[in-house]
C-alpha cells in the first residue's frame, strides 16, 4: 500500500514541477482545440473535458473548440479540419486511430500549429510536438500481475484464461498488450484464445465472451479485459453463463461501474490512472505551446519529448486509500443501496451509515 500511495505522491511531485515549468503567464488570448475519441469510455466526457476545460479557463483566457469523434476517425479528420479553418493555435489530440491521426498532425503543421498527443501516441511521418499519457507497458504489466496473483492465491492457476484486449486503432492498446504478455509468458498460465475489441465496445467484447464461454465453459478462470468497459461486457457474459466459480476478471480506469463490480465480487480489480492531473497538465502544456514555448519533458518516446505518469493497480482493498482519498470517486458515489453492504464489510461506509 505504501508503495501505491508513493506512487500517487510520485505523480503530484512530477506534476507540480511540471506545471511550475509550464506556468503560462495570468492571460494568453487564443484557441486550442481539444478533441477527444469516444463516448463509450466514460472517463472522456466524465473526466478529461470538464477538467481540461476548466483548468484551462482558470489559468488564461482562452477560447476552446471541442469535439469527440465517437470512435469514427474520419470524423475525427473532419473536426480537426474545422477546427484549424476556425483558427486553432493550439491541438489537443486523443486520436481514434493512432495512424490515420498522423494527417492531422500535418495539416495542423502545415498551418504552423502544435499538436499535443494527449493520452494516446500519434504515429506516422508527422510527429506531435508533445506526447502526454500514462507508462502504458505498466498498465498492463500490473493488470496481468494481478491476474496471476489472484489466480494463485486461489489455486485455480492450471486453468485456461481469455484476453479481450483494446481496439486495434489504438496505438496504447499494443501497449497494454506488451506489458501484459511478458508478464503471462513468465507465468506459465494457459491462454485460451485471445481478441482485439473493436471500438473498445463493450458489446463486442461481451458477444466474443459469450462464444468462448460456449466452447470453453468451466475450463475459464481467469478474463484479462484491457479496460474497464470490455470488462463489463465479459462480466455480463459470464454473469449470463452462470460460470461458477466466477473467474478473476481485470480492468482500467477506474469507473465507476467498475468500483461497483469490484466491491460486489464480480470484477478483481482496475488501474487507477490520475486523470484529474493529467487533464490539468494537458492544459499547462497546451498555454506553452501557445506561447510558442517548449514544455519541459520528464522523458522522449519515438523522439517526441513526453511525460508518462504512473498508474496504479486497485483492488477492493485500495479503493479507499487510493480512489476515495484521491477525490476521484466518493464512498457515497461508489456506495449506493445496492452496494452498501458489501463496501461496509470493505469498510468505505460504517456499519450505521
Amino acid at each position: 500500500m505504501r508503495a501505491r500511495l508513493g506512487a500517487i505522491g510520485g505523480i503530484a511531485a512530477l506534476l507540480a514541477g511540471a506545471l511550475t515549468a509550464c506556468a503560462p503567464p495570468e492571460a494568453a488570448d487564443g484557441t486550442v482545440a481539444l478533441l477527444l475519441p469516444d463516448k463509450k469510455t466514460a472517463r472522456y466526457e466524465t473526466f478529461d473535458r470538464p477538467i481540461f476545460e476548466e483548468h484551462l479557463r482558470s489559468l488564461a483566457d482562452v477560447d476552446i473548440i471541442y469535439a469527440n469523434a465517437d470512435q469514427d476517425a474520419a470524423r475525427q479528420q473532419q473536426q480537426a479540419e474545422s477546427a484549424l479553418s476556425a483558427g486553432a493555435d493550439v491541438i489537443v489530440l486523443d486520436p481514434v486511430d493512432a495512424r490515420a491521426a498522423g494527417s492531422i498532425v500535418a495539416a495542423a503543421h502545415a498551418e504552423g500549429v502544435p499538436v499535443l498527443a494527449y493520452d494516446r501516441l500519434i504515429l506516422g511521418e508527422a510527429r506531435p510536438d508533445y506526447y502526454l499519457s500514462f507508462d502504458n507497458e505498466l498498465v498492463g504489466r500490473l493488470q496481468a500481475e494481478s491476474l496471476v496473483a489472484e489466480l494463485a492465491a486461489r489455486g485455480t492457476e492450471d486453468g485456461g484464461i481469455l484476453l479481450v484486449h483494446g481496439s486495434p486503432t489504438d496505438s496504447n492498446a499494443s501497449q497494454f498488450r506488451q506489458g501484459a504478455q511478458e508478464v503471462l509468458a513468465e507465468s506459465g498460465l494457459r491462454v485460451l484464445a485471445q481478441y482485439d475489441t473493436p471500438d473498445w465496445s463493450p458489446d463486442k467484447a461481451q458477444s466474443w465472451v459469450a462464444g468462448q464461454i460456449s466452447q470453453y465453459g468451466d475450463e475459464i478462470v481467469g478474463v484479462y479485459a484491457a479496460n474497464d468497459g470490455t470488462a463489463g461486457g465479459a462480466v455480463a457474459a459470464l454473469r449470463a453463463a452462470a460460470v461458477s466459480p466466477f473467474p478473476v476478471v481485470t480492468g482500467q480506469d477506474a469507473e465507476l461501474t467498475a468500483l461497483q463490480r469490484i466491491v460486489a465480487g464480480d470484477q478483481h480489480m482496475t488501474v487507477y490512472k490520475a486523470l484529474r492531473e493529467q487533464a490539468s497538465l494537458a492544459a499547462e502544456i497546451a498555454l506553452t505551446l501557445l506561447r510558442g514555448e517548449a514544455p519541459e519533458a520528464q522523458t522522449e518516446v519515438d523522439g517526441i519529448p513526453a511525460t508518462l505518469l504512473t498508474p496504479v493497480a486497485v483492488t477492493a482493498a485500495e479503493i479507499g486509500d487510493v480512489i476515495v482519498a484521491d477525490g476521484f470517486w466518493s464512498a457515497e458515489d461508489i456506495c449506493t443501496p445496492a452496494y452498501r453492504a458489501a463496501c461496509t464489510a470493505l469498510g468505505l461506509v460504517p456499519e450505521s451509515g
